[in-house]
């Protein structure tokens, strides 16, 4: 059963308050708040996800499984990836890998970005949560 959790309902919601250009503002704001990833954790040892357009890296630590953490890593002049980053962070970090996992693949087509962003870019956001949930359903 897909449920979306209420961090991730709660981005959502402010994207579908929003209309046209300030959805896109919303969305670089989200870019300036990607957390930086621990001094500890090299973006060599971090999962390329070559489905983004620009150079995005992700690190699934399901140590716990009961609170997952997701780190990311994008450059800032890629703000549509790292904005797509920092809503799956805000929306998923510290949440159990079952609760991860029972988030609907297709959630981002709720952001109501498609109209604004390429679905080349829209894909790379998906293909984020396939990584997760892949690295989640391995560990």
């Amino acid at each position: 059963m897909s449920v979306m959790p209420a961090a991730l309902a709660e981005v959502v919601s402010d994207f579908a308050d929003m209309q046209g250009q300030d959805k896109l503002q919303l969305l670089l704001e989200f870019a300036n708040e990607l957390p930086p990833i621990p001094a500890d954790l090299e973006e060599a040892a971090m999962e390329p996800v070559p489905e983004c357009q620009s150079p995005l890296f992700l690190h699934v630590d399901a140590t716990d499984r009961a609170r997952v953490r997701l780190y990311f890593s994008a450059p800032p002049e890629a703000p549509t990836t790292r904005g797509f980053a920092a809503i799956l962070s805000a929306g998923l970090d510290e949440l159990s890998a079952d609760e991860i996992l029972a988030v609907p693949d297709d959630f981002y087509a709720d952001l109501g970005l498609a109209k604004l962003i390429s679905p080349l870019r829209l894909r790379g956001m998906s293909a984020m949560l396939t990584r997760i949930k892949r690295r989640l359903s391995t560990s």
